[in-house]
């Protein structure tokens, strides 16, 4: 083949799989060729996968890296540095020397037989074919053919093929992943390197860039980098103190993990993570699917590995000896004020303690918007979990606190999240000791907000800034006075008289002028301290290196928002709900304060489908087939600990209460009509409802539930429909009852087996109970239905969340929301419909807290309800503008320095 190139103007090549073919055609004397060299090769890639530059260039990255690049010997690195070379080469023209087009397997099939065509300067071609791979062991052991022709009618055969393959729509030309070219580099550089030389310069690239994360994954965007590097970058200077308050979707779990595991590389010592009990599983499989880290999640009584192995303990006392380096518990154990899991996990000293949700850790009574000074400032009532953090923060190295509402009602709610990370690290609001004025609630807000500038006066303005005093990365001024000053960057206080020390210029010129007057703008403890990324931000923020958004934009478009698009019940149906309605008004006048839990529970069940109802009240009759408890299908028992209906309440109904039941079951069963939401499911998924742009299927499909009996029986009718008699659905849900409906036959499987399908493309719809809603990526689909609204904003944000994030190929995804008219969803809807944008837009999501004013509509109490929704819009000052948002790209990619994976196994095995 040397000789054959050698000279030649023009090479066109046929080459067999995309990763390895690569690596063998660097084997060909290339360079001998003067001019354009064109390979087109087939790969695993999806069709759909090229449809967009975005998807085709995530899908390039995966391919090429499953083919495991950095795996292959040392003695192959001249031929991958060769490789880059060629890649990176231009003729005189500017072009580049080496093209490459990818083509998907399954648009021509295996694309196996190999062909090339050269030509050159004099006229002369040739062409050959045959199945040789261009390998030592092809050329040497095997048997292989090969064929030259250089007759005319060969020649333009070759070139024929060639061009077919070379044209064909569904080719993705290797230059639009720069990432393939940098990692061709990378792994022609790579070295190992152990722990002791990282910790001498710790870059996070060399911990991160062979993850799974970044091998099987996106890797991690800009603005994860950002927090992983800010969150080493501030655990080296003393403890990272930090409140990640990034929006649903945006990858808060991945970038706590990854931060954790820096931590865990620079110190030795344990790691605790805080999180809702429904959430321990999540963490658990996302530590090791995409970091391969080994943790363990604490049951009760015992250790539970990631290997699902149990390490019994003796009692609570077991929660000191941890087997992993990371261990996971529930916040529900701190919630419900047990003394000694407290004790136990006190008993410690942590490298880093993360807290999932912690706007679950809040004061029992927030202050009025309009309260003076005095309201604000008072000491909060803390609840269970805020004293324990308080408490837990004197014994940690580093804190992360994550929510994506640091906000919910008041801006006091950030100030003690604040609070609580500054307890034993001067970093974060000063010394404290009523010195600095930061610790003040209310001078704290009033500076971060802009609603009071700076004291004017140097002295007290140095005051403000003295403590704490930022790092030297911060602000070259500040870097300027901690030089002059002999200030090391974990030393965060100085005192009054520290400011006639500094040279009478640098006052003069610098810090009056310049530092004092924007220091609240620029270094407020709220700014420092928490790191806030809305969707928005990224999508329309430019990268200044590229040009491009931070993030590739995913908009929202919403159906049957209209107060007309609700669904008419039919007059069966609607006796049904009125039978209901009654129901819990007798029972109210019979049990004036315990009437809410049945009325709340037997409504929110009907608001989700009427066959959920039908159970409900079956349950409540004690009658076969019923279901009794007020449990939604979040996977794990809740941490708030919803007890089950008493079997004694249900013999004790009055007799007009039980004949209200019987009658609202009676119309259920008998009516004929079809569920409403049913036929609107269809009409979405066929693509027949008014106003559709084409069938929702097409696009795939995640179809959300709060509970269990709706989704599996709104699965069960889908599967049944003729249109759907070949297609998989599958029905992702809590306590192993995931499963796929094939045929319009139901069997069970794993989770992951769901997540797979819908990953390589064979599943487009998807029913998900809420269990599906967190940790679950379904960027492959592209439109959601609610079948039911949960009462909870959280989730509803959460469930958007599974397709409007990161790698979504569509542009635009479509979401539905389904709500019987005159339903308790129709009227909180009516009641929020026209304030709901304006509280959204405040707070990047809606407030948790906002889960009162359901309860409060379905209790009868609509003024109540108003007057909730009212506290929540009331707030217009929010302190999380964006100025808190923070983004900086960094090149980790090209690292070619990888710490040991074998070490960090080792490291993060070992227990507490």
């Amino acid at each position: 083949m040397r000789d054959r190139l050698r000279g030649a103007v023009s090479y066109d090549r046929i080459a067999g799989y995309f990763r390895s073919s690569l690596f063998e055609v660097a084997g060909e004397e290339l360079e001998a060729v003067d001019g354009p060299i064109r390979i087109v090769c087939n790969s695993d890639l999806d069709p759909e996968d090229v449809k967009t530059a975005v998807a085709a260039k995530e899908a390039l990255r995966r391919s090429w890296c499953a083919g495991k690049p950095e795996e292959l010997p040392d003695d192959a690195r001249p031929r991958i540095r060769r490789l880059y070379d060629l890649l990176t080469a231009t003729l005189p023209n500017g072009e580049r020397k080496l093209q490459v087009k990818v083509l998907p397997d399954a648009a021509f099939g295996l694309v196996h037989g190999k062909a090339g065509l050269v030509r050159y300067a004099d006229g002369r071609a040739t062409s050959f074919l045959g199945s040789v791979n261009e390998s030592a062991t092809a050329w040497r052991l095997n048997y292989e053919l090969l064929w030259e022709d250089d007759a005319p009618e060969a020649i333009a055969w070759v070139q024929e093929e060639f061009d077919h393959l070379w044209h064909s729509p569904d080719a993705v030309d290797l230059a639009c992943c720069p990432f393939v070219e940098a990692d061709v580099l990378r792994v022609a550089e790579r070295r190992v390197i152990g722990v002791d030389e990282w910790r001498l310069d710790p870059a996070p690239a060399a911990v991160a860039v062979e993850s799974p994360l970044y091998r099987r994954e996106q890797g991690l965007w800009p603005h994860q980098k950002y927090f992983a590097n800010l969150s080493l970058a501030r655990h080296r200077m003393g403890g990272a103190r930090l409140v990640l308050a990034d929006q649903v979707g945006l990858g808060k779990t991945i970038q706590l993990a990854m931060a954790a595991l820096l931590m865990a590389m620079e110190d030795d010592g344990p790691i605790l993570v805080l999180a809702p009990k429904p959430l321990l599983r999540q963490w658990q499989g996302e530590l090791l699917e995409l970091l391969q880290l080994p943790s363990a999640r604490w049951s009760g009584s015992s250790w539970i590995d990631e290997h699902e192995i149990e390490h019994p303990a003796a009692g609570v006392e077991g929660l000191r000896s941890c087997p992993r380096r990371i261990g996971l518990v529930s916040q529900g154990l701190i919630t419900h004020g047990n003394p000694k899991v407290q004790a136990a996990l006190l008993a410690r000293h942590y490298v880093c303690v993360i807290v999932d949700e912690a706007h679950r850790a809040r004061r029992s009574e927030l202050p009025k918007i309009d309260d003076g000074a005095d309201r604000v400032n008072a000491k909060p009532d803390p609840n269970n979990l805020m004293r324990f953090l308080l408490d837990l923060s004197r014994k940690t190295k580093s804190m992360l606190l994550a929510t994506a509402t640091p906000v919910q009602l008041h801006p006091v709610e950030a100030w003690d999240l604040l609070r609580i990370l500054a307890q034993g690290s001067p970093s974060v609001l000063g010394q404290g000791l009523g010195f600095s004025p930061w610790w003040k609630a209310h001078r704290c807000l009033e500076l971060s907000t802009g609603a009071a500038p700076m004291p004017e006066h140097p002295q007290d303005a140095w005051n403000h800034v003295r403590d704490p005093l930022p790092s030297r990365a911060e602000d070259p001024i500040v870097a300027e006075i901690r030089d002059e000053l002999g200030l090391h960057d974990d030393q965060w206080s100085l005192l009054p008289e520290d400011y006639q020390r500094l040279p009478a210029a640098l006052r003069g010129t610098q810090v009056e002028p310049d530092l004092f007057p924007t220091y609240a703008q620029k270094h407020n403890p709220l700014l420092r301290c928490i790191v806030r990324r809305s969707r928005e931000y990224l999508e329309n923020t430019l990268n200044p290196d590229t040009k491009q958004p931070w993030l590739q934009p995913v908009r929202v478009r919403l159906f049957g928002e209209g107060d007309d698009e609700a669904l008419a019940l039919t007059s069966y149906l609607s006796d049904a709900y009125e039978a209901a309605e009654e129901f819990t008004e007798a029972l109210g006048k019979r049990i004036p304060g315990g009437a809410g839990f049945f009325r709340t529970l037997l409504l929110r069940r009907l608001g989700s489908s009427l066959e959920a109802g039908k159970r409900t009240i079956r349950g409540l009759l004690g009658i076969e087939g019923g279901v009794a408890a007020d449990l939604d299908d979040t996977d794990e028992e809740s941490d708030e600990g919803k007890a089950p209906i008493a079997d004694s309440d249900f013999r004790n109904f009055s007799g007009a209460e039980r004949k209200a039941l019987l009658r609202c079951l009676t119309l259920l069963e008998e009516s004929l009509e079809q569920d409403p939401k049913l036929e609107a499911v269809l009409s979405y998924l066929l693509g027949t409802r008014k106003g559709l742009a084409e069938p929702w299927r097409d696009r795939g499909c995640i179809l959300f539930s709060q509970y269990f009996d709706t989704a599996f029986w709104m699965g069960e009718r889908i599967a049944a429909h003729p249109a759907f008699a070949e297609e998989d659905i599958g029905l992702y849900a809590g306590s192993g009852r995931s499963g796929i409906w094939s045929r319009g036959t139901f069997r069970r499987c794993d989770r992951e087996v769901l997540k797979a399908q819908v990953r390589d493309g064979t599943l487009r719809l998807l029913l998900g109970t809420d269990a599906a809603s967190e940790g679950l990526n379904l960027q492959r689909l592209g439109t959601l239905i609610h079948i039911d609204l949960p009462w909870n904003p959280t989730r509803l944000e959460q469930r958007k969340g599974r397709i409007q994030r990161i790698g979504q190929r569509h542009p635009e995804v479509w979401i539905a929301n389904l709500r019987y008219s005159d339903s308790v969803e129709d009227r909180v809807h009516q009641l929020l419909s026209q304030r709901l944008q304006e509280i959204h837009t405040l707070f990047g999501q809606i407030p948790d807290t906002l889960e009162d004013a359901w309860v409060q509509v379905a209790l009868g109490h609509r003024a109540e309800a108003a007057r909730l929704i009212d506290r929540a819009s009331v707030m217009r000052q929010n302190p999380f503008d964006e100025k808190y948002s923070r983004v900086e790209d960094a090149d980790w990619e090209s690292s070619p320095a990888v710490l040991d994976p074998i070490e960090i196994q080792e490291r993060m095995k070992n227990g507490w």
